[in-house]
């Protein structure tokens, strides 16, 4: 019965993100600068579901690039790239199967950025990571990558959002080889099924986990935030919670060699797991605190509040509800 319910527990691996239901449209220009290149890079495009996936950029300008969860896809980050888009900054999202291993994935992102800074003159790329995507951005940016970096100078800012960096509590079992002969290869299998090629990538004993690399000397800095999640509910029903949204614990988010040196700064933000990059029911107004606070996004020009906050309404929009 004990081998039974640990396979069991994989299904919680189910609820790492939300699912992605709809389909985004185009984002307004905002207070973009005039696009003067279209780039053809596999896997970096438009923070839309649009079909063209041709990446259109004023080439001279810095360039955020959000990397998705487990079930997520470039429409998931639309919001965020629309309110970049109204203080000016320049979006793209990578997207990639999440499913696959998760070093692979890394190793895709590293190759999309370095063909960016290759086609462009952008002095900056700052990259930005939510839930399994915060542990993809992070090793792309690390020394333990044979894909090699960009070869003219470039300033490098990762920025991670409830990453799951000592591994998933979930998937425990997954990491226990000594249960392997003892379930008949059901186990290994089971998690295969539940989360595909990753599943070996995402315990607390595999070696992706347990070595997380340095980061690149290129990276100047690293904005870890993490989200203490207890208690936060998704969704509510006659004031009584029905889909919570506590997914990862302080635990599984803390490791001490992703935040050791000095080029690291933790922030602890009580927010969801959700919640904190936002939805269509609730905008993430606790996620742009801290990047306003941490010069990820610039501040909200004084005479611009009230049209911020019909954005905010437009683009999240059950928020004002």
């Amino acid at each position: 019965m004990k081998r039974l319910a640990a396979v069991a527990m994989l299904c919680g691996l189910a609820a790492c993100a939300t699912p992605d239901t709809f389909v985004a449209a185009d984002l307004e220009p905002g207070r973009l600068p005039t696009p003067d290149t279209t780039l053809d890079i596999p896997g970096l495009g438009p923070c839309t579901d649009n079909p063209d996936r041709r990446l259109h950029i004023d080439a001279s300008q810095p360039v955020h690039v959000l990397v998705h969860g487990c079930f997520g896809s470039s429409g998931q980050f639309r919001g965020l790239a629309q309110v970049l888009a109204f203080h000016g900054q320049q979006a793209a999202c990578f997207t990639y199967d999440d499913r696959a291993k998760l070093a692979d994935s890394a190793a895709e992102l590293r190759s999309a950025l370095t063909q960016l800074a290759a086609r462009s003159r952008v002095p900056q790329v700052t990259v930005i990571g939510h839930s399994q995507g915060a542990l993809i951005a992070r090793r792309s940016l690390t020394d333990t990558l044979a894909e090699p970096l960009p070869a003219r100078p470039l300033g490098l800012r990762l920025v991670t959002v409830s990453g799951p960096f000592a591994g998933i509590e979930a998937a425990r079992p997954c990491g226990r080889t000594w249960l392997y002969p003892l379930t008949l290869g059901l186990l290994p299998f089971s998690c295969y099924v539940t989360t595909g090629p990753k599943w070996a990538d995402i315990t607390f004993s595999s070696r992706f986990i347990r070595e997380p690399g340095p980061l690149a000397a290129p990276v100047f800095d690293h904005l870890k935030i993490d989200t203490d999640e207890r208690n936060a509910c998704r969704r509510t029903e006659a004031g009584r919670c029905v889909e919570s949204d506590d997914i990862f614990s302080l635990d599984e988010q803390r490791h001490p060699a992703v935040e050791s040196g000095p080029r690291v700064k933790r922030v602890l933000v009580n927010a969801g797991h959700v919640e904190i990059v936002g939805d269509k029911r609730e905008a993430p107004m606790k996620l742009l605190g801290v990047l306003q606070a941490e010069g990820v996004l610039r501040p909200t020009p004084p005479g611009q509040a009230l049209a911020f906050e019909r954005l905010l309404s437009q683009v999240y929009r059950d928020e004002r509800r």
